[in-house]
């Protein structure tokens, strides 16, 4: 059976702090709303926008939702953003990676990114390990591929792997263990659109897609009544359309080996740090996608596609509530039992 999973609800986010008074006033609105709409048979206005955003450029649909909404979920996205890039110094990632034990105040969106990196790495038995930064400046990607003024630096105690079980969380005092540093990279893209779409559907949107850099989460009423499509990037032909896959709720991401390159010291590399060799993957698998119930679990989720046997991964993905597609080095696609779910 296709996965219904909803998209989880966190209770410490600002944006909720700040609008809980509103809350009721939107849902009590929001069903009015759709009252009238369902006695004229008529549908809401669609609203969508792209924008550039962490590295690329996201989009956010609306089904339903106001001008202002669409305007305030691209300013809750780049919050975001400026909490947790490792290429901003202001950013709490930052000050927290240069912290050297010393505890820091951040946002509550930044403990729960933290949270979420505890569980992915759980999730995935440490193969989706965020403490492997000072590797991936090793491996020479340190600056930022769409600005070449933001570089990434580190203290010198910043070691790969770190302690993501020794950090502390004390309300909204964090303390890395010295010598440990994160790296937000595919899971805070997809924790954001996770948020995103949480916070536009408390405001009485009837329907969300956010799509940041390859992960795309959805919820709510799609635009039409056979739910979301969402599109699957050929690995070998860029832009082009190879498959398409359907989604009631939760999310689809997908990582490349293809596309974050870099020649440094007479070899290409990419950013997918394989922990056991603190080095680039070395692997004939171009692209993994995953669809799972919330952008941050289809994120962490593709990282084992990379590191282990196609065959034992993707009958890996059903037991934990996931469905999964990679394509390798010959074009040829493998997927998971249950991907033809959602095709």
């Amino acid at each position: 059976m296709p996965m219904r999973s909803s998209l989880p609800v966190g209770s410490s986010e600002s944006w909720k702090e700040s609008s809980m008074s509103m809350a009721g006033v939107g849902s009590i609105s929001g069903a009015a709303v759709r009252a009238a709409f369902d006695l004229t048979g008529s549908r809401p206005a669609v609203r969508s926008r792209r924008d550039a955003h962490m590295g690329g450029h996201s989009t956010i649909t609306l089904v339903g939702g106001s001008a202002s909404l669409l305007d305030a979920a691209f300013a809750l996205a780049h919050r975001c953003e400026a909490l947790w890039s490792r290429f901003l110094p202001s950013s709490e990632i930052s000050r927290l990676n240069w912290a050297e034990g010393i505890p820091i105040k951040v946002n509550p969106l930044t403990v729960r990114l933290i949270e979420s990196m505890r569980h992915g790495f759980a999730l995935t038995n440490g193969d989706f390990d965020p403490t492997l930064l000072p590797s991936l400046l090793a491996a020479g990607y340190s600056t930022s591929v769409v600005d070449s003024t933001k570089v990434t630096t580190l203290p010198d105690s910043a070691r790969a792997p770190g302690d993501l079980v020794g950090i502390t969380i004390a309300g909204d005092l964090v303390m890395l263990p010295v010598g440990t540093t994160l790296d937000p990279g595919g899971i805070g893209k997809g924790l954001a659109a996770d948020l995103v779409c949480e916070f536009a559907m408390a405001e009485g949107a009837w329907g969300v897609i956010a799509e940041f850099g390859g992960d795309v989460v959805v919820a709510g009423d799609a635009p039409e009544q056979s739910g979301w499509r969402v599109a699957v990037e050929d690995p070998f032909l860029g832009e082009t359309t190879s498959i398409f896959v359907r989604l009631g709720s939760g999310s689809i991401a997908t990582s490349s080996q293809r596309k974050r390159r870099w020649h440094s010291h007479g070899r290409t590399s990419h950013h997918l740090i394989d922990p056991r060799s603190d080095s680039s993957a070395v692997t004939d698998v171009q692209t993994v996608s995953v669809i799972a119930g919330d952008g941050r679990s289809a994120e962490v989720l593709t990282k084992p596609g990379f590191l282990r046997d196609i065959d034992s991964y993707l009958g890996w993905l059903p037991t934990v509530n996931a469905a999964g597609l990679v394509i390798d080095g010959a074009g040829t696609a493998h997927e998971s039992e249950n991907w033809q779910d959602y095709s």
